[in-house]
């Protein structure tokens, strides 16, 4: 079951590899792939967090904030763009066995997407994180982004 602490293993500084789609609805698509950072902070003593994913590649950051809704037990990930400014819809859910999952609606070059983040393969050392769109309600998913995060070397866990 979820808590205010699932991602107290996020805080601290990361090295990422990124695998993303050049076009994220096209299944048949190639992948690029690309090195980055990104680094956590808590707030609210755990129960919400603050990440910064810089993606020189794509001279783009990111930025996520999580917030744990202790009423539901779920989380909300907001994320924010460098390249728009914008925020996007936010996605909701919980961790379950190891496994996260998170929902939510958006747009995506002018088509309704579904969309889910997963976060595995969670240590101290380690975790992953993939999104998927869904065109078709949620009965199939096509992938389109993958971070594997390895804990930089020398900073300590969480």
């Amino acid at each position: 079951m979820s808590s205010p602490h699932d991602f107290d293993f996020f805080h601290g500084a990361w090295q990422v590899l990124h695998r993303r789609r050049t076009d994220f609805l096209d299944p048949h698509g190639d992948w690029t792939e690309f090195r980055g950072t990104s680094r956590c902070r808590p707030l609210f003593d755990g129960a919400a967090n603050l990440d910064e994913v810089d993606m020189p590649r794509l001279a783009a950051k990111g930025a996520t904030l999580r917030l744990f809704d202790p009423q539901t037990g779920r989380w909300s990930l907001n994320w924010a763009s460098s390249i728009t400014g914008t925020l996007f819809p936010p996605v909701f859910g919980r961790f379950e066995g190891g496994r996260g999952e998170f929902y939510g609606d958006d747009v995506h070059d002018g088509k309704d997407v579904r969309v889910r983040f997963v976060w595995s393969g969670v240590s101290a050392t380690s975790a992953r994180w993939e999104q998927a769109f869904s065109v078709d309600g949620g009965e199939t998913w096509l992938t389109n982004w993958t971070m594997d995060f390895t804990r930089a070397s020398g900073t300590p866990a969480g």
